[in-house]
């Protein structure tokens, strides 16, 4: 898809405008550069595929049943079909869709029509009787929900037609394990108008704490048990944010109880979100008291938690980061260590890594910010690179067993001197046992873009540590 047309244009000239004109030119090089951009094409399921989950679910393989709330105002006619089709064309068939339509008398007659007229005693039309906001109208239909979870859907998206039957798939299996979710959320894409085009996917990771206080990154499409979402309801002094608030406050609630293996990801592509020109999703300028909100919801989780820290702005709309004031590790007990990235000749070479030593964001220039900005944002670490790396105080004794050599810090700083480290020593085996190490001990890792370890060549060709905080 074309990246130069008038939404980015918009976008380009609110961005120099926040931002500067610097980070505008890094910002477009990296938009330009084809080495950023994801492969993806979206592909429907076969029918064959389709009537095999429909036997599948006819066999009673789950009895769970999903509310799916939609609240309506003035919702196009073409839209409207398009988003009840989705739902009715579901693979899994223990379904009620509810309608909590706000729009003006008279002129609900065709949302009321349109609803009625499938014939489908699964679909609920309630009229509001007034306009009372996103969260508002939500909450009445939430308020309506009788299903064993409820999902949100806008009035002008579309869900996957197996969008139902993964949730339910994956319910089940978790069941088997003990676990009964809390939260399900899944992949999603974009599309154009009229469905031709299918791009920009957000393909997420499993669940990651700071990763959603940087940026709602779970959003669509996503299942909340109904006790839950009913007890949470949406609050209206976050509109425009309300869904970032809404799993913001479920994911305190449940990690609060050391239950975060009850928020599941299910990596498929399950949801659509139509852009046009109204639309968030193609005009992020058009809702920008959103993001503030978005904010608000950040602070107010990290209050709670008792940080202190303050939740800011970056430069990437919806994007936020949490400044701590102070010692992070003394304010959270529950990381074991904090590190950064590791840069050599202005590229990505160390810092966050996966439990196989695969380096998150390897060869990425350090003024670019990732696929959807990740690379740039605070987020939790499975094993982070000993070479760029703050310990605990009271782990360092675990750290020099596991390491081999004394934790002694870069002078000014608590960060690990890893010019200690003996020559030839595998860096990666070594963060990999650490990282392990720390997380069997119950201990999280968070990995700081911001706490950035130069690697620069001296005059005999040799790389050099050099630390530094942006």
């Amino acid at each position: 898809m074309s990246i130069l047309h008038v939404a980015n244009v918009k976008k380009t000239v609110y961005y120099v405008r926040r931002n500067g004109l610097r980070k505008t030119v890094n910002a477009i090089r990296e938009r330009m550069d084809r080495r950023s951009r994801v492969p993806y094409r979206w592909e429907a399921l076969s029918e064959e595929k389709k009537e095999r989950q429909r036997q599948y679910a006819a066999k009673g393989f789950s009895r769970v049943c999903f509310s799916i709330v939609v609240p309506t105002y003035r919702t196009p006619g073409q839209y409207l079909q398009e988003m009840i089709a989705s739902v009715t064309k579901q693979t899994y068939p223990n379904w009620e869709l509810i309608l909590a339509d706000a729009t003006e008398e008279g002129a609900a007659d065709r949302i009321r029509a349109a609803a009625e007229g499938c014939g489908d005693t699964r679909i609920r039309y309630c009229h509001l009787p007034a306009n009372s906001g996103i969260a508002e109208n939500t909450n009445r239909g939430i308020a309506l929900a009788s299903g064993d979870y409820v999902g949100l859907l806008d009035h002008d998206d579309l869900l996957a037609e197996n969008a139902l039957y993964e949730m339910a798939l994956r319910i089940e299996q978790e069941k088997k394990n003990g676990i009964e979710l809390q939260v399900l959320y899944s992949d999603e894409d974009k599309c154009n108008e009229d469905r031709t085009q299918f791009y920009d996917p957000n393909i997420k990771e499993k669940f990651n704490q700071d990763l959603l206080l940087s940026n709602n990154y779970v959003c669509h499409f996503m299942v909340m048990k109904r006790e839950l979402i009913q007890k949470l309801r949406l609050r209206k002094e976050y509109d425009g944010a309300q869904d970032f608030d809404l799993i913001l406050r479920g994911a305190y609630e449940i990690l609060a109880k050391g239950q975060e293996n009850e928020i599941a990801h299910v990596p498929l592509v399950l949801y659509h979100w139509r852009c046009h020109t109204g639309s968030t999703a193609e005009n992020p300028q058009s809702k920008l008291y959103a993001y503030d909100a978005g904010r608000r919801a950040v602070q107010e989780f990290a209050d709670r938690r008792g940080w202190k820290a303050k939740a800011v702005d970056t430069e990437h709309l919806g994007f936020y980061r949490l400044e701590y004031g102070g010692d992070i590790l003394a304010m959270r007990p529950e990381l074991a260590a904090i590190g950064g990235p590791l840069v050599r000749n202005g590229k990505v070479a160390g810092g966050r890594m996966s439990p196989a030593g695969e380096v998150f964001y390897r060869g990425l220039p350090w003024t670019y910010s990732g696929y959807l900005h990740r690379a740039s944002l605070q987020q939790e670490a499975e094993v982070l690179d000993i070479r760029n790396i703050e310990v605990r105080e009271e782990l360092r004794g675990l750290f020099e067993e596991i390491v081999g050599v004394a934790y002694t810090p870069i002078p000014g700083t608590n960060v690990f001197n890893a010019a200690l480290l003996p020559g030839g020593v595998d860096h990666v085996l070594l963060s990999i046992r650490l990282g392990e190490a720390f997380r069997q001990r119950g201990y999280k890792l968070l990995y700081l873009p911001c706490r950035r370890m130069l690697l620069k060549k001296n005059r005999r060709n040799r790389y050099k540590a050099a630390w530094e905080t942006q």
